[in-house]
């Protein structure tokens, strides 16, 4: 199919249902966010590898089941569920179709995805504040704040403005939602559906205070736009682009400055619930306040709140001692991976580390701001993704935010750490499984070999034999225990997934059987060699050789001469 052209996107029909499910979500309750990760980074796997690897994002698409099915029991919306749990049956179903199709469904999964946590943190933030930073850290990373931004978010939070925490994501949410209208282009093609999908995907979390621009911005106009794009009425999609890219510049004005401080002792918890719950019922006054900020076009003032912001020192040590806690996430989680992926649970493992991300987004702005932290954000995405996570994998992943702590103090890095972190990216998973197994097998023919030249008659040959087969057995388990580990993770057959534990890399306990066998078999390569030296004469007690002579025809026979 030439998507310069044509874009068979049957579920441009189905993204209608979508805003209408993302209109009618409402608050949430308390929302599982290590859930929330995982289904978020499996359903960017999924996007990043459609279209190149189709085994790939079917498995993508299986752990966003999982984790959807981890974090359904967590929000109190059934609308939202039942619209994430048709989006990803369509992905699956556009799988068989085309990339584009299948990514613009993850794109409105988000979207749906982000509305419903941004309805969840208002809510709680009006009610109980202190239990809204976790959520806050992540939408500030969904959202796309910088440092800056994310700071002056949890200064609000922390000052009781919620309007101004909510003006503060609807204007990020408003600039990404122009940004994505601004690449869509009256032709029928892939990148224009995808980011018009994108667009639609943004409008989900601004839809409310979208109400109070002029020209407003309307569901039905998405709708329509979708529906003339894969239509192909390039006409009709010019005249919507143009009404889209409109209310999208007036929804931006309407959220220029931010709302008035407001006093959090005048506000009852009962009316700030009310309003948090209940978007469709706010005041267009209010409905402006629900907004999303630009960091880059953030005023001093604007991030640094003065009527309601607590003490400086008080803030600084607040802010300290949050950013010292998202780092100590970040290592409990990865903790969390290495054990789950040293006991035979890939699963578990990918669930650990589907934490470190939104644990990273509150890191120490020194952290953030490194060379190679995004690099590092999306190995640990890239390395959670894959079939076959081994224990190994987590520790690069470990080793390599050592070495980000150490390049944000200004120290060297380790060679080796950078090293262990770029071998883990492209000699793991299906590499690692296929080129074990083959190392597995090879192992037969260096034993095959000296079985077959000396025989087995001659106990000092099989001690020989025998010490080879101990230094060979670590690498033999390794490979065939870790392919079919990795073939069970691959296919979901839970008790292939635990074969790895058979193997002498994967745990402590591997350490000292590992040092067992090779024990015994210097013993047995020392007995042997020392045996053959007696017989050959070159140690005392054995007998001597006898030389025959060079024209005499001779036929040697290594178990009777030797």
């Amino acid at each position: 199919m030439n998507r310069n052209r044509t874009v068979r996107l049957a579920g441009a029909a189905a993204a209608p249902a979508f805003l209408t499910l993302a209109l009618l979500s409402g608050g949430a309750g308390a929302q599982n966010l290590g859930a929330y990760g995982a289904l978020a980074q499996s359903l960017d796997a999924a996007a990043q590898s459609s279209g190149q690897n189709a085994v790939a994002t079917l498995n993508a698409l299986d752990r966003a089941g999982t984790a959807l099915d981890r974090l359904v029991p967590t929000l109190n919306n059934p609308t939202v569920v039942t619209g994430l749990r048709n989006a990803l049956d369509a992905a699956r179903a556009a799988q068989a179709r085309t990339p584009a199709e299948l990514q613009a469904q993850l794109l409105l999964a988000r979207g749906l995805m982000r509305r419903s946590l941004y309805d969840q943190t208002v809510t709680v933030l009006a009610v109980s504040p202190a239990n809204a930073a976790d959520r806050l850290r992540v939408l500030a990373r969904e959202f796309g704040l910088d440092a800056a931004g994310t700071q002056a978010l949890q200064a609000d939070a922390r000052a009781g403005q919620v309007s101004r925490v909510a003006w503060r994501l609807q204007r990020e949410g408003a600039a990404r939602l122009s940004s994505a209208l601004g690449s869509v282009t009256p032709t029928r093609s892939a990148a224009s559906y995808l980011a018009l999908a994108r667009a639609t995907s943004w409008f989900t979390v601004v839809q409310d205070a979208a109400r109070a621009a002029q020209p407003p911005l309307e569901t039905a106009q998405f709708n329509s736009a979708l529906t003339q794009l894969t239509s192909g009425d390039l006409n009709a999609l010019g005249t919507s682009l143009t009404g889209l890219r409109q209310g999208a510049a007036a929804l931006r004005a309407t959220l220029l400055s931010p709302p008035a401080a407001q006093s959090s002792s005048a506000q009852t918890p009962a009316a700030q619930t009310s309003s948090a719950q209940t978007p469709a019922a706010q005041t267009p006054a209010a409905s402006s306040t629900s907004s999303a900020q630009s960091s880059s076009a953030q005023t001093p003032a604007a991030q640094t709140p003065t009527a309601t912001s607590p003490t400086t020192g008080t803030q600084g040590a607040t802010t300290g001692s949050t950013q010292a806690n998202g780092l100590a996430t970040a290592y409990a989680a990865l903790g969390r991976a290495l054990t789950a992926a040293g006991h035979g649970d890939p699963e578990g493992a990918r669930t650990a580390l589907g934490g470190v991300v939104p644990a990273l987004a509150s890191a120490p702005a020194a952290l953030r701001g490194a060379p190679g932290f995004d690099a590092y954000l999306g190995d640990v995405q890239n390395i959670g993704a894959r079939a076959g996570l081994r224990a190994d994998d987590v520790q690069a992943l470990i080793a390599g935010l050592g070495a980000l702590e150490r390049r944000a103090g200004g120290e060297g890095v380790s060679l080796l750490d950078r090293w262990s972190l770029g071998t883990s990216q492209w000699l793991g998973g299906a590499v690692r499984a296929l080129l074990g197994l083959l190392l597995a097998l090879a192992c037969a023919a260096p034993l095959y070999l000296l079985q077959l030249a000396f025989g087995g008659r001659n106990p000092y040959w099989r001690a020989i034999s025998a010490a080879l087969a101990l230094l060979l057995l670590p690498t033999f388990l390794d490979g065939v225990f870790g392919f079919l580990g990795w073939l069970g993770d691959l296919t979901g057959l839970g008790l292939l997934r635990g074969a790895t534990n058979f193997t002498l890399s994967q745990a402590p306990y591997g350490l000292g059987l590992h040092g067992l066998l090779v024990a015994l078999a210097l013993g047995l390569a020392t007995y042997g060699f020392r045996g053959l030296c007696v017989q050959f004469g070159l140690l005392g007690g054995g007998r001597t050789k006898v030389q025959t002579p060079v024209a005499a025809p001779t036929s040697l026979d290594w178990d009777e001469e030797v």
